[in-house]
């Protein structure tokens, strides 16, 4: 059966189940036609004897029989006609419902084809191949597709290659621009002040390079990260805070810290997400205010909120964030330091433990990121 194509599939159980339908048809007519003339026949004996020189049947259109027996003739017609109505009317419905099935039996490989494409992300191009032990119509389908991932694969896999070449290659050389710098500031403390002032420039914008080129490098290297650590997450995020408590205090920010959830991930990684978003919230929140981080258990996922008190984020840049170097107001972002990869580098660690990052919501009073991670029970 697997070697037929789909459509001689659904055309042979059509067949069938039309044969099926017509004998069914036959039987019930047929036996609901004896059993109305089994009736008649009954009705005619009670009536009165046959008499031996008498025919061994009778006309029912002869003028001999009395009304009763035409009345019992008419009655067991009409009855007949509303059962073979009634019989119709089941089959037909019997019919429909088998054939809703068997029509759902047959299209269940492209159901099947249709899942495993839908099941194919980013993420996971490496891994996803669509089977071709499919009918005849999808095989070539299913193998061009297969040759589509692949090469798509090939494609990220190279950019990433070259994004991490290409930032491991610019580290020596901004590493050393940056140690050169501070030995000549140190070296010659009595420079003029447009001096100072260039060189003060080119030390921020060296060090913000070598911040951008150290994220890219994490970004093309998270593939090889194992993700098998058990992590639990209440004294992460006192970590994460203890560590930006600096950065806080110098805004005059109250940092806040709530629940507790249990998960299997990459200890670095997951981090790596809990203070880019927090550094984040920090950065862009207002002076003398609150940035919370909650966690919450729900069975089967840890839901994660950073809610700060900033200016809220334009509802047609909240998918927008999450690329690499995107920023909603380039200038504020440059005066607090950021490159823009920030928010994307946590998406990308969302995505390779199977979860998300969206915001929830937004508004002039503040804003709440949802992080949304695959729970595990901890052995």
């Amino acid at each position: 059966m697997k070697r037929l194509s789909l459509q001689w599939r659904i055309t042979l159980m059509t067949a069938l189940l039309m044969c099926l339908t017509g004998v069914l048809i036959n039987c019930m007519v047929g036996y609901s036609g004896m059993r109305y003339m089994d009736s008649i026949g009954t009705e005619a004996s009670a009536h009165g004897e046959v008499q031996a020189d008498s025919p061994s049947s009778f006309d029912p259109a002869s003028k001999e029989l009395d009304d009763e027996l035409t009345i019992v003739v008419s009655n067991a017609q009409e009855s007949f006609g509303a059962t073979s109505w009634y019989i119709t009317a089941a089959v037909t419905l019997l019919g429909g419902v088998l054939a809703y099935f068997v029509s759902g039996h047959a299209l269940r490989p492209l159901r099947s084809f249709a899942a495993q494409v839908e099941s194919v992300q980013p993420d996971n191009l490496a891994d996803t191949k669509i089977s071709e032990d499919v009918p005849a119509e999808l095989r070539r389908c299913s193998a061009s597709f297969n040759d589509m991932i692949a090469r798509l694969d090939e494609g990220f896999s190279a950019q990433r290659q070259f994004t991490g070449n290409a930032a491991h290659e610019l580290r020596t050389p901004l590493a050393l621009m940056q140690a050169q710098v501070e030995l000549f500031c140190a070296e010659h403390p009595g420079i003029d002040a447009d001096t100072a002032s260039l060189l003060g420039l080119l030390q921020e914008q060296t060090e913000r390079m070598t911040h951008m080129t150290t994220t890219l490098l994490e970004m093309s290297e998270l593939r090889g990260v194992p993700c098998n650590d058990e992590i639990d997450l209440a004294p992460m995020i006192e970590e994460v805070l203890t560590d930006l408590a600096p950065l806080a205090e110098e805004k005059g920010i109250t940092l806040a810290n709530e629940g507790e959830a249990q998960m299997i991930g990459s200890d670095t990684l997951i981090y790596r997400l809990l203070f880019n978003l927090a550094e984040n919230a920090i950065r862009y929140g207002a002076p003398s205010s609150t940035v919370q981080i909650s966690t919450r258990d729900e069975g089967d996922r840890v839901l994660l909120r950073v809610r700060d008190q900033g200016l809220g984020i334009p509802e047609q840049y909240q998918t927008s964030i999450f690329q690499p170097f995107f920023r909603v107001d380039k200038s504020r972002s440059r005066a607090y330091g950021g490159v823009g990869l920030g928010l994307a580098l946590a998406g990308e660690i969302a995505a390779l433990h199977g979860g998300s990052i969206e915001v929830e919501e937004s508004s002039e009073s503040g804003t709440t990121m949802l992080v949304t991670l695959p729970a595990r029970v901890l052995g």
